[in-house]
């Protein structure tokens, strides 16, 4: 995927040294062919779309290992799991891959190619753009192919992509693939946000880069535009608020939160899209993906719907999750067309389904949603359930 203007090919580590630099201050330059090494590696992961690469150290990166325990220890973490779960891991590549010397970054865009959902419909949901389009495979072939490039020389090489062990935003910042936004996304030059991040853990001693100087300065446009004020400070997000990590969580969507949920089905985009680096990428990606009927999809079994996005970060892959997904953005986008097939759930044998169907019967407030409510409070015998009819009978939905 070719990027326009300062995006193509791999951008610099910082303003003032080259991308992978000849020479390292305090450090002892490469040999020359472990230097020719570094700039084939480069060229591979430039051939293979990446806007950005850098190397940087194993050494444990203590920062963000102290903001995840914050996080956790706050209750800011919510339900994440994946890095959040072994800070003393995820914080050390080492701990994990011990022979590793250095980490080789990169920085993939997923637009212009992932599109956009377009404007809304009404029955229809949306996904995020990262979701709209398997980015992560295409960064996978060019770290595999850096990979097979460092092992024919003689070195190990592991690829890590949307793994665990690596607080991956973390390496690519210390890198210089680019900064931390107070969104706490990585900005790329010339792509923003819009970038998926991977590495591959070597032994190969490449030369390192710099991080750059570059910051959002007073920009704070991410900050309002999130539609729950999840980014509670610059660089700190509230995963009890992101709309992105609640449609992942496991359990009931607090009611508050419901509303603004929108016409959302997966992940959010609103902070990124307010981000002004990566408003060239977002103006080129054409409204042709990511969004769908809500109907038909709930009408799936499980097993179609799990398969269709099987992608999706779930608890357990778990069809019910992406179920009570649906239900609530249908109930803010449906209105009275929709009041069947939520009426189809308010008999559901999962009382969370019927509860978030309660609550989307009340948001559509028609007159045969109001009937279907009063049959469920006459019925239903589960405790939360029966909140959740009462609420939405009553127009209490908040």
């Amino acid at each position: 995927m070719s990027l326009p203007g300062p995006g193509d090919g791999c951008t610099t580590a910082s303003a003032e040294s080259p991308a992978i630099p000849s020479r390292v201050s305090g450090v002892i330059p490469p040999a020359p062919d472990v230097a020719d090494l570094a700039r084939l590696v480069v060229r591979s992961l430039a051939d293979h779309g990446c806007s950005a690469v850098g190397v940087t150290g194993v050494e444990p990166f203590h920062g963000a290992r102290r903001g995840i325990e914050e996080a956790v220890a706050s209750g800011r973490s919510g339900h994440l799991g994946f890095t959040f779960k072994r800070p003393y891991r995820s914080s050390d590549i080492r701990r994990s891959l011990p022979w590793a010397a250095r980490l080789v970054v990169a920085a993939r865009p997923y637009l212009p190619e992932a599109g956009g959902p377009g404007p809304a419909e009404p029955g229809t949901v949306r996904v995020a753009r990262f979701a709209a389009v398997d980015g992560y495979a295409p960064l996978g072939v060019g770290l595999d192919a850096v990979a097979a490039l460092l092992e024919q020389e003689g070195y190990r090489a592991t690829v890590l992509v949307d793994d665990s062990r690596l607080v991956d935003r973390a390496a690519a910042v210390r890198a210089g693939v680019g900064w931390r936004g107070k969104s706490a996304m990585v900005l790329v030059p010339g792509a923003g946000p819009w970038v998926l991040l991977g590495s591959v853990a070597t032994d190969a001693p490449l030369p390192i880069t710099k991080p750059m100087r570059r910051t959002c300065g007073r920009c704070e446009a991410c900050m309002p535009a999130c539609p729950t004020g999840a980014i509670v400070a610059p660089g700190v997000v509230d995963a009890r608020r992101c709309i992105s990590a609640l449609l992942q969580a496991p359990g009931w969507i607090p009611r508050p939160l419901r509303a603004a949920v929108g016409d959302r089905f997966y992940g959010c985009d609103d902070c990124l899209e307010a981000c002004p680096p990566g408003s060239r990428l977002l103006e080129a990606a054409a409204p042709t993906k990511g969004r769908h009927d809500a109907g038909a999809l709930l009408g799936l079994d499980d097993g179609t719907l799990r398969r269709r996005f099987a992608g999706f970060y779930v608890p357990g892959n778990d069809a019910r999750w992406l179920r009570r997904n649906l239900l609530v953005a249908l109930g803010n986008s449906g209105g009275a067309a929709a009041v069947g097939v939520l009426a189809g759930y308010g008999r559901n044998g999962d009382p969370v389904l019927r509860g978030h169907a309660a609550w989307a019967l009340g948001r559509t407030g028609s007159d045969g949603a109001r009937a279907v409510l009063g049959v469920m409070a006459a019925t239903e015998t589960d405790v939360h359930v029966r909140q959740e009819v009462a609420l939405a009978s009553t127009g209490s939905l908040e």
